[in-house]
């Protein structure tokens, strides 16, 4: 099988400055046609042009992880490519804040929709698809919110929590037919445009060492898929140097 029959796909991908646009630029350097998955087009393009000016190949498609058939579109998307789909990164999430005893239930509701929900339909179709070839890598971003609930996070560690379980569940479902499931937990602040757009004091503050590096993260994705049968990992934690654990 050649470069070009292998497929990746990365859903949760925003500006280019972030983490699935570094996931979906390390698996485009391996020669993978990669396909960007995420609600906002104009992101979405910006990304697919910058690894076509490397030499990569990758198809944006916008979607809504949400949603059973949209989700369902993307990886008919996927085989229609033609090749093996080698490995989905999910890395949808909004770490959205609000106090419990103040929220509404639709906003509770979302935010389990779309960093849990949408990781259950996503590892779903991927994990079809791999049985059936008997290979390939599924792979889920986590956070110190995985673990851990401490207010105004609780609605997002709640889900964050569900998602690792579930990628916990689906590994040991279909480890033994050939498919990797792994889960990531990013232990800290992630030098990226959502975080330092947002509060551009940061960086300054945490100094060297003090933040995640996004291509960082996106090599340790890489190493773990490559992991060989005989040594798989289920669970990494990433934190920066700095970072108090």
């Amino acid at each position: 099988m050649s470069k070009a029959d292998r497929v990746g796909v990365v859903v949760g991908v925003g500006p280019i400055q972030g983490l699935g646009a570094a996931l979906a630029r390390r698996f485009a350097q391996e020669g993978l046609h990669v396909l960007l998955a995420g609600r906002t087009e104009s992101r979405l393009a910006s990304v697919a042009e910058e690894i076509g000016r490397a030499g990569g190949r990758a198809t944006a498609v916008p979607m809504d992880t949400t949603r059973a058939e949209e989700v369902a579109t993307l990886f008919e998307r996927a085989e229609a490519e033609g090749g093996s789909l080698e490995v989905t990164a999910y890395n949808a999430g909004n770490a959205a804040m609000g106090s419990l005893i103040d929220m509404e239930a639709q906003f509770f509701e979302e935010v389990w929709r779309v960093v849990c929900l949408g990781g259950f339909l996503v590892g779903r179709e991927s994990a079809r698809r791999m049985v059936a070839q008997g290979s390939g890598s599924i792979l889920f971003t986590g956070a110190t919110a995985s673990l851990r609930s401490r207010p105004p996070f609780a609605a997002f560690a709640s889900a964050k929590a569900g998602l690792r379980s579930l990628a916990a569940g689906l590994a040991r479902e279909v480890g033994p037919q050939g498919v990797h499931v792994g889960h990531v937990i990013i232990d800290g602040m992630i030098d990226g445009d959502q975080l330092n757009q947002r509060f551009p004091q940061l960086r300054a503050q945490q100094g060297e060492n003090g933040m995640l590096q996004i291509d960082a993260i996106a090599e340790t994705f890489w190493a773990l898929h490559g992991q060989p049968p005989s040594a798989w990992s289920f669970e990494v934690d990433l934190r920066p140097q700095g970072e108090n654990w």
